[in-house]
C-alpha cells in the first residue's frame, strides 16, 4: 500500500472516530461523570457533598456548587505546599499547569496527571488531521512553527509548575512526533532566551524555505510578533545565510550545535533572493513570498486573538487562516470541523470524552451590556443545549476541577450529529469601570471593531490596542491606546484630528445606555484616544515577558492594570485626541 492510500485511510478513520463520538455525545458524557465520581468521590473536597456515600450523578447536580478558581484554591494550594493529592484527587499529579490568566495577581495552578495528558493529546492530533484533509499536500513538506518555553517554577511540594506548552515541548510526544515535521530544532524551541530562539527559528524556516507548507503558533498574537522581529533582524539573517555564520550573539550552546547542522554553508543565492523580497516598501502578502509553498497558517486566532486577523491577512497575502481548536489550561473542549471557515465564522464541535461539561444559560437577549449577562436557571446537559442560545461553560474533570467555572461565553451555532458546536464570544470579565459603568472585553472589542472602518479607506491600519480606566483625574475617563500603521509599510500615518475624533465619537456611541448616561450627566469625561508609534506594544509584551509572561502564550492586554505598562505606552505616544463633550 502506498503512502497516498496510507493517509487517506488515516483520514477516513478520523472521520469515523469523530462520528462515533459524536453520535454517542450523551452516552459519553455519563461515562466520563461516572468514571470522574467512582475515582474521586471519596476524596476530602467531593466525600463531604455525598454523606451517605451516594455519589450518582443526581446527588452530584443536587448538593456539588457551581465553583471559580477561588473556591477551589485552598486545596491545590495545600496539595503544592506538600499534601497528598488525595484531599482532591485520586490520581498521581505529575506537575501543575499555569493558566496564562491570573488568580489575584498570579497564575492558576491547574493538576496535570498521565492520565489527564493522554486525553490531551487527543484533541490536537484529530485536529490537525482533519485539518491535512482540507488541504492537499499538506501531509508533505515543513511545519514553520513558532515556539518558545517560559521557566518552570518547584513548588514546596516538589512538584513542577510550568506553562502547558512548556511541559509538552519537553515531553517524548513532541520530541518524537511534531517536532520531527517541524523547521526549528527542538534546541532551539527549548531555549529559555525568547530573542536568541526567536532569531534561530526564523533563521531554520529560512534556510528550508522551499520546504515549508503550513506556518503555526500557539496563539495569533505570535505571529506578528514574528514578523516585526524579522522585519528588525533581516538584514542581519541574511548575512548569516550569505556567509554561512551564525551571528556570535547567539550564546546559547543548545541552539549553535543546532544550528551548526542546518546552517552548514554560505548561500548568497538564497541571501540574495530573501533581501529583495525584504527590501520591498510594502510587506503585504511577506509571509506567502518568503515561503511560497506554504498553504494555510494555524493559530488560535478567536476571542481576544481576533484583533490580530486582518493584521494576519495583510502579511499572509491570501493565505487561509485556520483555528483548529478551543482549549483551555483547565481542559480541552472542542475541534474546529471546517478549518476553511472565515477566522470570525469559526465554530467549535465539542469532543464528548474529554471532560464532563455543562453550560450555564446566560441571558444576552434584551441588546443590554456584556458584563450584565447573567446566568439564569439551571445548568444543562451538553447535549441539551439549543440553538441560538448563549451558554457560560462549566467543567467537571478527573483531575481535581469539580463543576468549575471557565468563565467562557459560548453561542450555540449548530450540532454535528448530537454535539453541539459553538462559538466563541466572549470571556467574563470587565475590564474597564468607572462608577456604574462596566465594559467588558466584548463591549471594548466591537466598539473598536466599528471605528477602525473609519480608517480602511486611507489605508490605515489598525495593528493592536489597549485601555485603561483613568481615575486620576475627576471625572474620570477611558483611554483607548492604537498602534496604527499605513498599509504596505511601517510608516505612521498623518494623524487627522477630525478623523481621529470621529473615531473617539464611535466607540462611545458603541457603549450602552449606562454609559451614555453617566457620560451626559458629567460623571465619566469624554473617551481618550491616543497614539502611538509602532513596535511600543512590542515593547510592552517585552516588559510583560520580563515579568515571567510566556511569548507563546501572549495575549493582548485589553486593560491595563500596572502604572508601568501606562507608562511604557505614553513614552510611545505621537498623537492624543477627545470626543466631543457635546456629543449626548
Amino acid at each position: 500500500m502506498d503512502g497516498g492510500t496510507d493517509i487517506k485511510e488515516i483520514y477516513e478513520n478520523v472521520m469515523n472516530i469523530l462520528e462515533d463520538l459524536t453520535s454517542n455525545a450523551h452516552k459519553l458524557q455519563e461515562q466520563v461523570l461516572e468514571e470522574i465520581l467512582k475515582s474521586n468521590a471519596g476524596t476530602e473536597y467531593l466525600s463531604r457533598f455525598f454523606p451517605n456515600g451516594q455519589a450518582d450523578k443526581q446527588s452530584f447536580k443536587t448538593n456539588v456548587p457551581i465553583i471559580t478558581y477561588e473556591d477551589i484554591k485552598p486545596y491545590i494550594d495545600r496539595i503544592a505546599n506538600g499534601e497528598t493529592p488525595s484531599i482532591l484527587l485520586a490520581y498521581r499529579i505529575t506537575q501543575f499547569i499555569q493558566s496564562s490568566g491570573t488568580s489575584g495577581g498570579q497564575p492558576k495552578l491547574i493538576p496535570m496527571t498521565a492520565e489527564s495528558f493522554e486525553k490531551r493529546m487527543y484533541e490536537p492530533l484529530l485536529a490537525d488531521l482533519v485539518i491535512k484533509r482540507c488541504f492537499n499536500g499538506s501531509d508533505e513538506g515543513k511545519s514553520l512553527y513558532l515556539y518558545f518555553i517560559k521557566p518552570e517554577m518547584e513548588t514546596p511540594s516538589g512538584l513542577v509548575a510550568s506553562l502547558y506548552t512548556t511541559f509538552y515541548f519537553k515531553t517524548k510526544s513532541f520530541k518524537t512526533g511534531l517536532a520531527k515535521f517541524c523547521t526549528s530544532p527542538i534546541e532551539t524551541i527549548l531555549c529559555s532566551d525568547n530573542k536568541q530562539s526567536m532569531f534561530c527559528q526564523l533563521l531554520t524556516g529560512l534556510l528550508q524555505r522551499d520546504e515549508v507548507v503550513r506556518m503555526g503558533s500557539s496563539f495569533a498574537s505570535v505571529l506578528p510578533r514574528s514578523i516585526k522581529f524579522l522585519d528588525d533582524y533581516w538584514k542581519e539573517l541574511c548575512s548569516n545565510i550569505r556567509t554561512g555564520y551564525l551571528s556570535d550573539w547567539i550564546t546559547d550552546a543548545g541552539c549553535r550545535n543546532a544550528m551548526s547542522l542546518i546552517l552548514t554553508r554560505p548561500n548568497p543565492e538564497m541571501a540574495d533572493l530573501i533581501q529583495q523580497i525584504c527590501e520591498d516598501k510594502s510587506w503585504e502578502g511577506i509571509i506567502k513570498k518568503l515561503w511560497p509553498k506554504i498553504k494555510y497558517i494555524t493559530s488560535i486566532c478567536t476571542g481576544s486573538m481576533s484583533q490580530y486577523i486582518p493584521l494576519l491577512e495583510f502579511y499572509g497575502g491570501g493565505i487561509p487562516l485556520v483555528s483548529p481548536n478551543y482549549s483551555s489550561s483547565e481542559a480541552c473542549f472542542g475541534i474546529n470541523l471546517k478549518p476553511l471557515s472565515k477566522p470570525f465564522d469559526v465554530s467549535y464541535t465539542f469532543l464528548p470524552n474529554t471532560a464532563y461539561f455543562e453550560f450555564l444559560p446566560v441571558n444576552k437577549d434584551g441588546g443590554g451590556k456584556a458584563q450584565d449577562t447573567r446566568t439564569i436557571d439551571k445548568p444543562v446537559d451538553l447535549v441539551n443545549v439549543k440553538l441560538g442560545q448563549y451558554y457560560e461553560v462549566v467543567v467537571t474533570t478527573l483531575t481535581g476541577l469539580y463543576r468549575y467555572r471557565i468563565g467562557d461565553v459560548l453561542k450555540v451555532t449548530g450540532f454535528y450529529n448530537k454535539s453541539p458546536q459553538f462559538q466563541f464570544v466572549e470571556r467574563q470579565n470587565v475590564v474597564l469601570s468607572i462608577d456604574l459603568d462596566k465594559t467588558t472585553e466584548e463591549d471594548l472589542s466591537k466598539a473598536i471593531m466599528k471605528a477602525k472602518i473609519v480608517l480602511e479607506p486611507l489605508g490605515i491600519m489598525l495593528t493592536t490596542y489597549s485601555s485603561y480606566a483613568d481615575t486620576s483625574l475627576m471625572p474620570g475617563r477611558y483611554v483607548l491606546f492604537w498602534e496604527l500603521k499605513m498599509k504596505g509599510r511601517n510608516d505612521l500615518p498623518k494623524l487627522d484630528a477630525e478623523i481621529m475624533e470621529q473615531c473617539c465619537c464611535i466607540v462611545e456611541e458603541s457603549f450602552d445606555f449606562t454609559y451614555k448616561s453617566l457620560r451626559k450627566g458629567g460623571i465619566i469625561s469624554g473617551l481618550e484616544l491616543r497614539v502611538v508609534k509602532h513596535g511600543t506594544f512590542d515593547q510592552l509584551m517585552d516588559y510583560y515577558v520580563s515579568k515571567g509572561a510566556s511569548i507563546t502564550q501572549s495575549k493582548p492586554p485589553s486593560c491595563l492594570k500596572s502604572k508601568e505598562a501606562v507608562k511604557i505606552l505614553n513614552s510611545g505616544m505621537v498623537g492624543k485626541f477627545s470626543s466631543s463633550k457635546t456629543m449626548f
